[in-house]
């Protein structure tokens, strides 16, 4: 019975790869025995998975873990795994949910999100071609909001051994972070986002900027937030124009394609470049 449980958690992330041209090189992988469910915390729940892109060479190379929404895994993140490889990083996109949504209740998801992603940079920091010291976490909507909980003073990372370098964030929920940050944060949002307002995000900022200014010791690391005027929730979805639960989820290129800019600059300056391949 169990087998035929573990059978059907990996049959949407199989179909998934299939269907992407570009990964045929890279790999499913299982990061650890037991993942982190939003209702279960005990250990007898399916192995959590993730989808490995990694560049040409032995490395070491700088990793990103990639969070996903509440909608869990899909093309839109191994499509960003094989992004973050073309520029020289190896990228592990976790399979959150196991073909599940968590939609309904994304604070139960970022909660499990929280940790599992914990569970990746472990797995990530133990790989020969991976650099332990230079792996950031990206994480989109759900998956931003554990992100951001991850790397914000207080947080899991003080009890880790291993701690992430900088954080991505794409319309992130910012409405319960304490906005003390322990490494570079960049969040890119929309303006016009009605699920994860902006206004959460820049008010999180100036709360941490008055922070630094009164007290110095806990002002944290700077965030970077970049504000897109027009673009709404999922802005680097191709192909949406609809809503979900009553919220409006619509493509915005221009915003899309600027955030990738943003987002390849940061990881640039938190990480470094491309190690070598020879």
């Amino acid at each position: 019975m169990k087998s035929k449980h573990l059978l059907t958690c990996l049959l949407p992330l199989v179909a998934l790869l299939a269907a992407a041209p570009g990964a045929r090189a890279d790999e499913l992988v299982q990061v650890a025995p037991h993942r982190i469910a939003m209702t279960d915390q005990s250990t007898d729940t399916p192995p959590l998975f993730g989808f490995l892109a990694r560049p040409d060479g032995p490395g070491p190379f700088a990793a990103v873990v990639l969070l996903s929404g509440c909608f869990g895994i899909s093309q839109h993140e191994v499509a960003a795994a094989e992004t973050l490889k073309s520029w020289g990083y190896a990228a592990l996109a976790l399979d959150l949910l196991g073909g599940g949504n968590a939609c309904s209740d994304p604070a139960s998801g970022a909660r499990a999100a929280e940790r599992n992603a914990y569970t990746a940079l472990h797995y990530l920091a133990t790989q020969p071609f991976v650099d332990p010291g230079k792996v950031a976490v990206v994480g989109y909507s759900m998956g931003a909001w554990a992100a951001l909980t991850d790397v914000e003073q207080g947080s899991l990372q003080g009890g880790q051994a291993e701690h992430f370098r900088s954080a991505v964030l794409y319309y992130p929920w910012c409405g319960s972070s304490n906005g003390v940050m322990t490494v570079p944060v960049l969040i890119l949002i929309g303006d016009a986002d009605d699920w994860c307002p902006a206004s959460l995000c820049k008010e999180m900022v100036a709360h941490q900027s008055d922070a630094s200014v009164q007290r110095p010791s806990e002002g944290g690391v700077p965030v970077k937030l970049v504000v897109y005027p027009e673009a709404a929730h999922d802005f680097d979805f191709p192909g949406l124009d609809t809503k979900h639960l009553g919220h409006v989820v619509k493509t915005d290129e221009p915003a899309a394609k600027d955030a990738e800019v943003q987002m390849h600059a940061f990881l640039r300056e938190t990480l470094g470049g491309p190690a070598s391949s020879n």
